[in-house]
């Protein structure tokens, strides 16, 4: 059964962020979910983002002031997920790339999440951008079954570049999965060319 948006139901989401805004990002979550089905015979396409993102569950959406510098905001989106056996390498841990996929996916990243959160905050208009850079560490395995807590937060958001950072952490054994910073900008409009014209 398909849902529509008016059936999205943010209430059971923290965090001190407005209601708005957290129906946006359940919302980029259901399009992923949905936006690899065909619509001839509503079965999946297979996309590995698809069927992650229904993995995924929104647990907290909040701005905030940094620790570091009061004056300033960060947004903070929290995503859980528990490890499946399609998440899994040939030595029966969570695959890097799976990893790398929960911190950098299509519309709704992790990372991307409080970019999004804070310019939307702050500015009444969110901002996605697309990626320059993508740096992750890995520090421990995940193993089937685990539950993971993937905190995002913003780093910096200017006029073009954007950066936010993401830890994985294992909440079943109590260790830092991988960590992650993505560098993102807001692109330019394209110009017409001569040759485009044609």
């Amino acid at each position: 059964m398909k849902l529509g948006l008016s059936d999205i139901d943010a209430s059971q989401v923290e965090g001190n962020a407005s209601p708005d805004i957290k129906h946006s990002l359940l919302a980029a979550l259901q399009y992923m979910q949905l936006s690899h089905v065909s619509q001839s015979t509503s079965k999946s396409l297979g996309s590995f983002e698809a069927e992650f993102a229904s993995r995924l569950q929104l647990t907290e959406v909040s701005i905030l002031s940094k620790a570091e510098e009061p004056e300033k905001l960060e947004g903070r989106v929290v995503l859980q997920a528990i490890v499946d056996e399609e998440m899994l390498n040939d030595a029966e841990h969570v695959h890097g790339g799976c990893t790398a996929t929960m911190i950098d996916m299509h519309i709704c990243s992790c990372s991307t999440m409080p970019i999004f959160v804070l310019t939307a905050s702050t500015t009444g208009h969110g901002v996605f951008g697309v990626s320059q850079s993508l740096n992750i560490v890995y520090h421990s395995p995940a193993l089937l079954g685990d539950k993971l807590r993937i905190v995002s937060t913003t780093l910096t958001v200017g006029s073009r570049i954007l950066s936010s950072r993401s830890e994985i952490w294992n909440v079943t054994r109590h260790r830092l999965v991988a960590s992650g910073v993505h560098i993102k900008m807001v692109p330019s409009e394209p110009k017409a060319s001569e040759s485009a014209k044609l």
